[in-house]
């Protein structure tokens, strides 16, 4: 049994699944605390006793990050962990810029659920995160990228290969049925949209096409909100706003509707895809990162070109009941097959021991690919 601390930035959306999944796994195995900034991180709904969960101020402005490390090497030295897993790319900054000024230091497991240089930014910007992550790697033990595309990539930008692996994001098995959050009309096709109003998440391409095809048989239910800039939108007449709604409650949405449309402009995996897989519903999702790894066209649900926006009108405009249904179920069986939270948390648990094995000798220890 390891002492692990993880550490996060904001745990809204799919962050806040995965550590429920893994903190939920670990709190057999090993003696576990949380760190999370103060900003868009709910206690209430992190799954860890609150005398084990630490917050750090926190906002994402360069006047709070000398804050934020300050507390985070607080909270490390108080702990003393024999592994820490970071999660995010701020997170990461953080605590490893403090580990440069450390000869002795405890495992670093890093995540960024997403890497900086990969976003849809100015080339100079993602040569610079790029550059960041390479001397960050310096002082970490194992790098976890959750897609393969995410590793391609990572490989082409210069992230060291003997440090990097491929952990794919996964969740349990769906909450039991249980009674739909609103009524919905059987006779049209209902869609649903999970996660941040942003431009990342594609949400702007997602109701352009609404707003102009005005798709009279269909319904489009939205869950999230904006999170770092508060931005207004015009909605379709389709379109039904939600909200936030807790991560517990997510699978009775999903169960209420017929398919989730996932359009993400850039996407590390996309834990919402798979949450609807096991929850028996096939996926509209872009061509985007990760996203093709976890949806293949025909079978359990939909591809289409970002860039071509007709190609999700043309989509959303011949979705039939019938075949959703069938994707649906295939998509479970993929999902079991896949994506399933066991095989992530065996995965991760291979990699907390290798990465202890060694504490005189850590970068002596290589990694296969897959672990």
């Amino acid at each position: 049994m390891s002492k692990v601390l993880h550490i996060s930035e904001f745990t809204k959306g799919g962050v806040e699944t995965h550590l429920n999944e893994v903190l939920k796994y670990q709190s057999d195995n090993h003696d576990i605390y949380l760190m999370v900034s103060e900003l868009n991180s709910n206690r209430e709904s992190l799954q860890i006793s609150p005398d084990r969960l630490f917050m750090y101020p926190y906002k994402r402005k360069p006047s709070y990050f000398l804050r934020a490390m300050k507390s985070i090497r607080k909270t490390v030295k108080e702990i003393n962990p024999d592994i820490v897993h970071v999660h995010g790319t701020f997170a990461g900054l953080f605590l490893r810029t403090l580990f440069f000024a450390r000869r002795q230091r405890p495992a670093v497991i890093y995540c960024s659920h997403g890497w900086s240089f990969l976003m849809d930014t100015k080339p100079w910007k993602r040569k610079l995160f790029a550059w960041v992550e390479k001397v960050m790697s310096l002082r970490t033990d194992y790098i976890i990228n959750i897609s393969n595309y995410e590793y391609e990539m990572s490989m082409s930008y210069g992230i060291p290969s003997n440090k990097s692996v491929v952990v794919y994001n996964g969740v349990s098995d769906a909450a039991p049925s249980s009674k739909e959050p609103f009524a919905v009309d059987k006779k049209k096709i209902n869609l649903l949209f999970v996660g941040r109003f942003d431009r990342q998440k594609g949400f702007d391409l997602l109701l352009e096409v609404f707003k102009e095809h005005r798709f009279t048989d269909v319904n489009l239910y939205l869950v999230g909100d904006t999170v770092l800039k508060q931005r207004e939108y015009e909605y379709p007449d389709n379109a039904v706003m939600v909200g936030w709604v807790d991560n517990s409650e997510i699978d009775r949405y999903m169960k209420a509707c017929d398919a989730i449309v996932v359009p993400s402009r850039w996407e590390g995996f996309g834990i919402v895809a798979i949450e609807a897989l096991r929850n028996k519903k096939p996926v509209i999702a872009s061509n985007r990162g990760a996203l093709p790894e976890i949806i293949t066209h025909g079978v359990n649900g939909y591809v289409f070109d970002f860039d071509n926006k007709e190609e999700l009108a043309d989509i959303v405009r011949a979705l039939d009941k019938g075949i959703l249904e069938q994707m649906g179920l295939a998509g479970e069986k993929i999902f079991y097959e896949k994506f399933h939270s066991d095989k992530m948390n065996k995965q991760i648990e291979r990699l907390y021991e290798a990465a202890v094995k060694k504490p005189n000798d850590r970068y002596s220890v290589s990694m296969q690919r897959y672990v």
